[in-house]
């Protein structure tokens, strides 16, 4: 089995991250051009303050709302998958210093998901 270096796991987050953030923004296009194509000729009211709809602030109503081809909840989950993605980093480099047998860093990593999960349960930013 080859050894898993330090180089391998630049290359691996470097990928994690690129793809994430090339993945999100293609999804945020495409709910765009959606939500354009649907919605272009609306005239905008802009003495109200109407804000975005309650079917894109919870996760159920996101996931009916990309079932069923809606532009906002598209381009709401291109924005979750960019947030992911630096979680997902945190996480590719705790599997890699558990293979690199580095664990002072495995327990940092795991601590800063740890902070970042109760963050996010608390609704609170650190």
């Amino acid at each position: 089995m080859k050894k898993f270096k330090d180089t391998d796991m630049q290359l691996l987050l470097g990928q994690v991250l690129r793809a994430g953030t090339v993945i999100s923004i293609s999804v945020v296009f495409l709910g765009g051009v959606l939500y354009l194509y649907r919605h272009g000729h609306t005239i905008v009211n802009y003495k109200t303050f109407v804000g975005i709809p309650n079917f894109v602030r919870h996760l159920p109503g996101i996931i009916y709302g990309v079932v069923n081809i809606k532009g906002q909840a598209i381009i709401q989950t291109g924005i979750i998958l960019l947030i992911a993605t630096p979680i997902l980093r945190v996480v590719c480099s705790a599997i890699g210093f558990v293979l690199e047998k580095d664990y002072l860093y495995v327990g940092i990593s795991v601590l800063v998901l740890f902070i970042i999960f109760m963050s996010m349960l608390s609704g609170h930013a650190a």
